[in-house]
Order: structure tokens, then C-alpha cells, then sequence
């Protein structure tokens, strides 16, 4: 009898071992095509608790759903027109007065490469300025191939296409049937572990809409206060470079550290003085203060039960496997996966392997 049990749970864990890496090959092999599914699922359940509201005023599904999405439409259209109008003007601006910046950097190094030829009198400055030239040069020229190829490649129009016609039809569906497929998995469940997995359920539930909403939260005040602060400082690109910063600081160190090297190395050529250095330093200072101590701990907290550095092998792995989908999802998935060893420790605990009898 008990070996019979043992035959049917190992057959069960085969079965679902088979499922897990069925999904995960499906997922690598359609990784180039998943984003705007992806981003409309999570959209679908960011909103879902609105649509939930509405419905509990009166409302049926699909009209909560259409409301919801024409408010966040009312929203977010009219934000994103005014950034991308201030980005547009700033990098016009910039273009022009690149040449302009090459020359005040080669004048700003000469005292180091005077220095540098006092103390090691062997070095030839000439070579040394010919070096740093042609870098500049190369690294302007490579940027502008690669935005060029970004801006007309096929591919990558697809991929913007995709991701904004895709998206929100797929945040439309999901956000209207989101309780059918709830319904529907949960009919799904096997009778004899369907308590257990409700309750894995319910807690992954808790932890990734404090995680997702709570660092979604942080990435747009962050980006905010970087891109106000970088344009009252008057930094070229300052309101692009800032608001990238903060989108990206969902990895952790990354967002922060692109934005201040980017910034700085644009005020070292853009300003003829150190106060507005100082302060482009200050804006990145204060913004850490404030993600560190007011909006992480407030709005995200100790939410994934992960230590911070699983987070970053998670960031990683998923960068390198599925690039920018990957590094969305890391962390998420890192969480659930989290959530499933805790639980697969408490029954390990639980059982005579444990026991020894």
C-alpha cells in the first residue's frame, strides 16, 4: 500500500518536473516574441484590483475594465506626449553642440596629460592625445551606427509595433477575464494538494503585487526626481538620462550608476565650472538617500524574502538568457521560486526522509 503511494507521488512529481521543463524550453525558444505578452500580463494584473472595485460598485467586468484602461489612457498618454516633446528638444540640442563638447573635453584633459608626461617623461603627450581622439571619435561613430541601426532596423520597428499594439490589447483581455483564468486554473488543481497549492498561491499573490507595485512606484518617482532634478541643473539630456536611471533601477546599482557616470561625463563636457558638477553629484547623492531610506523601505520593503544577492544572480541569469524580458521578469520569478522551496522545505521537514523513519 505505502509503495504503491510512493509510485503514484513519484509518477506525479515526473509528471510535473516534464510540465516545468516543457514551459521553460517554450519560454527560451519564444523569448524574441514574448515582451509585449508579458508586460500586457503584468499590466492585467497591476490594474486588476481597480476593475475588482469598480465591479463592486455596480459595474459588470468589461465595463470596469473599459474605464480602468481609458483612465490609465487619460493619464499616462498626456505624460508621456510632454516627456517625449522635452527628450525630443533636449537631444536636438545636444546633436548640435556634440563638436562643441569634443572640444571643450581635449582642452579640459590637457592638464592631465601635461601632468602625466611631468611624471612619467617617457609617455609621448601627442600619442596620447591621438589616442583619446580617435576614442572619442570611434565611440561617437559606433553610438550613432548603433542608434541608427535601433531606429531603422526592421526588426526592432516590429519589436516597438508589437509592444505598443500588442500590449494593451492583451492588458484589455487579461484585465477583463483575469477571475475566468483564475477560475479556471484553480479547476485545474489536483484534489489531493489543491489546499496546499491555494496557499502557495495566495502568498505568491501577496509578495509580487507588494514587490511589482511597489518598485514600479519607486522606479517612477525615482526617474522623476532625476530627470526634474538634472534639468533644473540645466544638463543636457538631463530629463532623458534621468528618467532612464530611474525606469532601470529595478536592477539594483545599475539604474543609479548609468545615470551618474552618463551625467557626469556630459557636465564635465557641457559646464566650464564645478558648481554645476557638484550638483549633477548633489542630484544623484540625494536621490540615493531617498530610495535608500524613504522609498524602498516604504513601498517595497523586505517584500520578496530575498537576499540581495540571489537578486543579482537572478537579474543575470535572466539577463543572459532572455535579455531585457528576462531582466524583468527575474525577479518575480525568483520570488515564486522562493516561495515554492519554503514550502517544499516545511513537507521535507515534514516527512519520514526527514524523520529517518
Amino acid at each position: 500500500m505505502v509503495a504503491g503511494a510512493r509510485r503514484i507521488n513519484n509518477r506525479n512529481w515526473m509528471i510535473w518536473l516534464t510540465i516545468f521543463i516543457l514551459f521553460c524550453a517554450a519560454v527560451y525558444v519564444l523569448r524574441s516574441v514574448l515582451l509585449p505578452f508579458v508586460t500586457g500580463i503584468i499590466i492585467g494584473y497591476l490594474l486588476d484590483p481597480w476593475a475588482s472595485k469598480f465591479e463592486k460598485w455596480g459595474l459588470n467586468r468589461t465595463l470596469a475594465t473599459i474605464l480602468v484602461m481609458f483612465l490609465v489612457i487619460l493619464v499616462l498618454v498626456p505624460a508621456l506626449i510632454a516627456l517625449f516633446s522635452v527628450i525630443d528638444n533636449q537631444v536636438g540640442y545636444f546633436i548640435s553642440v556634440v563638436p562643441e563638447y569634443l572640444t571643450s573635453f581635449s582642452k579640459k584633459i590637457e592638464p592631465l596629460i601635461a601632468g602625466l608626461q611631468e611624471r612619467f617623461p617617457s609617455l609621448e603627450s601627442e600619442k596620447i592625445r591621438e589616442y583619446l581622439r580617435g576614442n572619442m571619435a570611434n565611440t561617437l561613430k559606433v553610438a550613432g551606427n548603433v542608434f541608427r541601426k535601433l531606429v531603422t532596423s526592421g526588426f526592432a520597428l516590429v519589436n516597438i509595433i508589437s509592444l505598443l499594439l500588442i500590449t494593451p490589447v492583451v492588458a484589455f483581455y487579461m484585465l477583463r477575464d483575469w477571475d475566468k483564468f483564475v477560475k479556471k486554473v484553480d479547476d485545474l488543481l489536483p484534489k489531493q494538494s489543491k489546499k496546499s497549492i491555494e496557499n502557495q498561491a495566495k502568498e505568491i499573490d501577496k509578495i509580487l503585487a507588494s514587490f511589482i507595485r511597489g518598485q514600479l512606484s519607486v522606479c517612477v518617482l525615482l526617474g522623476t526626481f532625476y530627470a526634474v532634478g538634472l534639468y533644473f541643473v540645466g544638463l543636457d539630456l538631463g530629463v532623458l538620462v534621468g528618467f532612464i536611471a530611474g525606469v532601470i533601477s529595478f536592477i539594483p546599482y545599475v539604474g543609479s550608476i548609468f545615470g551618474f557616470v552618463v551625467s557626469l561625463a556630459i557636465a564635465f563636457a557641457q559646464f566650464d565650472t564645478m558648481m554645476p558638477i557638484l550638483q549633477v553629484i548633489g542630484v544623484f547623492m540625494v536621490g540615493q538617500f531617498i530610495e535608500g531610506n524613504f522609498l524602498t523601505p516604504n513601498l517595497v520593503g523586505d517584500s520578496i524574502g530575498l537576499h540581495p544577492v540571489w537578486v543579482m544572480f537572478a537579474l543575470l541569469a535572466g539577463g543572459v538568457l532572455l535579455g531585457f524580458l528576462g531582466l524583468m521578469i527575474a525577479v518575480p520569478v525568483a520570488a515564486i521560486i522562493g516561495v515554492l522551496v519554503r514550502h517544499a522545505i516545511i513537507n521535507y521537514k515534514q516527512s519520514s526522509l526527514y524523520k529517518d523513519s
